[in-house]
């Protein structure tokens, strides 16, 4: 898996790696919400809705790439 953007300075400890998980699900998680609430309002900024989205997105590939380091491979 390719190095999502944002990634360079990725711990190799595990304890550290799976306190920079939960931090950007936590950050996903926030920005869902405020999308969420951007989209209920009448007169939405559709600039601003697509660039979040963008953002949750990136966040997405950064957070399934720190869960793929983290589990370890498994030779059959």
């Amino acid at each position: 898996m390719a190095r999502p953007i944002g990634m360079n300075n990725i711990p190799d400890d595990p304890v550290q790696l799976r306190a920079l998980l939960n931090q950007l699900r936590e950050e996903h998680r926030d920005l869902d919400l405020v999308i969420e609430t951007l989209q209920e309002q009448a007169v939405a900024d559709q600039l601003q809705l697509t660039r979040l989205k963008r953002k949750k997105l990136r966040l997405k590939d950064q957070i399934a790439f720190l869960e793929d380091k983290l589990i370890p491979d498994i030779i059959a």
